[in-house]
């Protein structure tokens, strides 16, 4: 362990001058996200480097900077680090989307490269800050220590709607009756997202993203009875001719338990 982190320590004491040379004024604000930021890494895990600027230099990858940053990255691909490139992220854009998820509009962009779209404040709040020359990153974490109450409304209101709709709707009990598999899956992963949603916003706690759902969700104080097991059960439902109608009916008796603590 300590010799991974020190390695660490040294890829990112490496590469951050190099990505925060691709400003156009060579000082961009660093940091280190994905699930290094969140300390939640193992060895499957590979960088990722967020960089923050007003601007970028014109003609970017043309330019000594970029081949200097990407010479770096392949220095260190070589020996069998994962490095996920640079996010390079604008600081007006940035306070933009910010500001509104802060006031309780939550619109998770969507990438190729994430499954569940891409959530700002679990990107801010917990990636680690490397080089903020400004103090803007710093300033959105502090923003972000306590969890806004729009959002968490929002964001209880848009899940917890999408959650009574399924359980209530003809639709899906007829798919399970005729077998459906790939609506089957779709539905499954749909309603165990929003799941999630609910859990993470009712105890405050940012949504963590595609990875570690199950673990960290494990951890927090306000959860249904026997959470993880059960949601063990139905993302793994089996394969005999019952499977399908007891996954749905594990989901909907998860529907009901949340909505009663949230109530409570």
């Amino acid at each position: 362990m300590a010799e991974e982190a020190a390695s660490a320590a040294e890829l990112i004491a490496a590469m951050a001058p190099l990505v925060a040379d691709l400003a156009e004024d060579g000082a961009g604000a660093v940091a280190l996200a994905g699930s290094r930021g969140k300390g939640r890494s193992d060895r499957q895990s590979d960088y990722d480097f967020r960089v923050y600027a007003h601007a970028y230099r014109p003609e970017l990858k043309a330019t000594r900077q970029w081949q200097r940053f990407e010479a770096g990255m392949a220095e260190w691909q070589a020996r069998g680090v994962r490095m996920d490139g640079v996010w390079m992220r604008s600081y007006a854009g940035v306070e933009s989307d910010l500001g509104a998820w802060l006031g309780g509009i939550a619109i998770p962009k969507s990438f190729e490269w994430t499954i569940w779209g891409y959530h700002l404040p679990t990107d801010l709040s917990t990636q680690q800050i490397v080089n903020d020359p400004e103090g803007r990153l710093a300033g959105w974490k502090s923003r972000l220590v306590r969890y806004p109450e729009p959002l968490r409304d929002a964001v209880l209101r848009q899940y917890r709607e999408i959650l009574n709709y399924w359980a209530a709707d003809y639709h899906y009990e007829s798919k399970v009756d005729r077998r459906d598999l790939v609506f089957l899956v779709g539905i499954t992963g749909k309603l165990s997202n929003a799941i999630l949603q609910v859990v993470f916003a009712l105890n405050r706690v940012y949504y963590p993203g595609d990875g570690w759902n199950l673990p960290m969700a494990a951890e927090l104080p306000l959860l249904p009875p026997d959470f993880t097991s059960r949601m063990t059960a139905i993302l793994e439902p089996g394969r005999d001719p019952d499977a399908f109608h007891r996954q749905r009916t594990e989901l909907i008796a998860m529907i009901a338990d949340l909505e009663v603590l949230i109530a409570a």
